[in-house]
């Protein structure tokens, strides 16, 4: 029986990029891309509907909120889940990389994969400065914390659905991915990177488009790296 691969895209003011990436998941792979509106003020949601998605809309703002949103509808599903991915809206993944992003678990070889940006092809200008110098810092912190080697903190991961849970992810904003690498090296889960590429997004990110979102993300990584100490 072949495992059954839900998406979860969280997602913000993405009307000119989520359809083209919910197009290009490779649709023999998914049973169901679920795209979660952290409260859009364009046409998000709409957009996601045309391209076939099942959107969910969570009104706090937060990517870890609308993570915890999509989580919350497939655990609530009757059909199974087994593997997870997470992926971005705005284009700057490569949503035909779904395939080596999973392989790992469906060989069992792993039961967390993380797409690392840092090995894999990177469009000039898709990653400004203080993104590059900020996985780099929160990398060296992890390993220095946890003994545990990542390269990036990358939107573009797949997870064991039963490993999700177990991880009991809390975090509702910015220290999302770096929780999840945390409790997982904290609780010896078998975890891989594979090289995925990445290009200039669509649109103004929310995040390191902004001092203020740079800052408050920056801050947010390194308190969670030391919460969990």
């Amino acid at each position: 029986m072949p495992e059954i691969i839900r998406v979860i895209i969280p997602a913000l003011n993405e009307e000119k990029s989520i359809a083209k990436v919910i197009e290009e998941i490779p649709k023999e792979l998914v049973s169901e891309v679920i795209v979660c509106d952290n409260n859009s003020t364009d046409k998000t949601s709409e957009q996601a509907k045309k391209a076939g998605a099942t959107v969910l809309v969570e009104k706090e703002k937060g990517y870890g909120a609308s993570c915890l949103k999509g989580i919350d509808h497939i655990n609530n599903l009757e059909e199974k889940t087994d593997i997870v991915v997470f992926l971005d809206g705005d284009y700057s993944d490569y949503p035909e990389e779904m395939y080596q992003v999973v392989a790992p678990i469906q060989n069992k070889d792993a039961d967390m994969v993380i797409g690392s940006r840092a090995l894999g092809q990177k469009e000039k200008g898709s990653l400004t400065p203080q993104q590059v110098f900020g996985n780099w810092l929160a990398t060296k912190m992890l390993y220095a914390f946890y003994r545990v080697r990542f390269t990036d903190l990358g939107p573009f991961r797949a997870i064991r659905l039963e490993t999700l849970n177990q991880l009991k992810m809390k975090d509702r904003n910015y220290g999302w991915t770096v929780e999840m690498q945390i409790k997982a090296a904290k609780q010896k889960i078998r975890s891989v990177e594979v090289p995925v590429n990445y290009r200039q997004r669509i649109g103004f990110s929310k995040v390191s488009g902004t001092v203020k979102g740079t800052l408050m993300a920056g801050y947010k990584i390194i308190l969670t790296l030391f919460k969990y100490l």
